[in-house]
């Protein structure tokens, strides 16, 4: 009899981090232990943009239930999450809840699972950037410390587990999910639909994500950040596919800041090819540097932290910090091609689904 997974999306990152171990639990349907799941999309992204087209992309399959939690603050989409998954859960439970990253999904879900004795396994587990104004650090911080079994990305990620009291038998070092999706979908990265409308070209423009609540909910503050980028690009474009969060604060960009070209979030395979195209990325996310780490392109991080620093250590990222006058040094450093080369982290190989469900079928069966 197959043992079912209850597998948890619930935000833009969570889609792509999920897919490769769809796949790889569909290779496992029948055989010696087979496996089954059971897709649950919170809603917690409820933009079309941010959400839908990446189950078309990332050829996800329709979730099996969507609990349309939709807007709200913190409290309140962890508090519906928590009420609509434990219904669910009641009328139907699963051998275990597999929860990925450290969106607010991730921690209501886990918590919900857990507190009715359904076991917890947590997909980037570990990571940590010491950061409590994060939401995001608390998410990983309250996941995994009721989590059954750590699916971890790093040696970093190891090391703070076993620092926190996790004993090494349920810690299974297995790679990043994230660049099994980069490496199944390289081929089919495309031009965004405004590539020849601003007369882009291979590495002479730059790509800007912004999206954290230090960097974008002070207007003042996100001008004088962008006005540093600007002047600092050489005239080199700056793509900005602009978050929801941040768009509302960007009426005022192109007086202060020319050159800044504010575009819509960029569907997955779009915006991987504008990653793969440019000259640098400057950004606030930490997804997007592992990303940049695997393609091989400069990665200007504005934060003062970050929960992988592999990245950094070995990869082509750099914290820059949210100060803005730290921005036109480290661009003349890319310019005059001084940044590093980086390498890949180990296990970043696009194997990391596989890894994940073999432990799974060892661990349920």
């Amino acid at each position: 009899m197959s043992k079912r997974i209850d597998i948890i999306a619930g935000a833009r990152p969570n889609f792509m981090k999920v897919a490769p171990i769809l796949r790889a639990i569909d290779k496992r349907k029948v055989g010696e232990r087979p496996l089954a799941y059971r897709l649950i999309h919170t809603g917690q992204h409820y933009d079309e943009k941010m959400s839908a087209s990446f189950f078309e992309q990332l050829n996800i399959p329709n979730p099996d239930f969507n609990l349309e939690v939709g807007s709200g603050s913190q409290s309140e989409q962890t508090a519906e999450i928590m009420i609509r998954y434990e219904k669910l859960l009641a009328s139907s439970r699963s051998d275990l809840c597999l929860v990925v990253g450290d969106v607010t999904s991730t921690m209501a879900c886990a918590i919900t699972a857990q507190k009715l004795g359904v076991p917890v396994a947590h997909v980037e587990a570990g990571i940590r950037s010491g950061d409590w104004s994060m939401p995001e650090e608390i998410n990983r911080m309250v996941t995994d410390s009721i989590t059954n079994f750590f699916f971890t990305t790093s040696e970093f990620a190891n090391q703070n587990l076993r620092d926190a009291g996790v004993s090494q038998d349920r810690i299974f070092f297995v790679g990043n999910t994230m660049i099994d999706t980069l490496k199944a979908n390289q081929k089919s990265f495309k031009k965004p639909s405004f590539w020849n409308e601003y007369n882009l070209s291979e590495k002479k423009y730059i790509v800007l994500t912004l999206h954290r609540p230090a960097n974008v909910d002070n207007e003042d503050s996100l001008l004088k950040l962008l006005g540093a980028i600007s002047q600092g690009s050489r005239d080199f474009p700056v793509v900005f596919p602009a978050h929801p969060r941040t768009a509302k604060n960007l009426k005022r960009v192109s007086e202060t800041s020319p050159g800044i070209l504010v575009v819509e979030p960029q569907p997955y395979l779009q915006f991987n090819f504008l990653v793969e195209n440019a000259k640098a990325v400057i950004t606030d996310s930490g997804g997007i540097t592992e990303e940049t780490t695997v393609m091989g392109i400069p990665c200007l991080t504005l934060r003062d932290t970050t929960e992988r620093p592999e990245t950094v250590t070995i990869g082509t990222n750099e914290l820059i910090g949210t100060d803005p006058a730290k921005i036109n040094p480290a661009l003349e450093r890319l310019f005059l091609g001084n940044w590093k080369n980086g390498a890949i982290p180990p296990k970043w190989d696009g194997n990391t689904g596989e890894r994940i469900c073999t432990h799974l079928q060892e661990l349920l069966f």
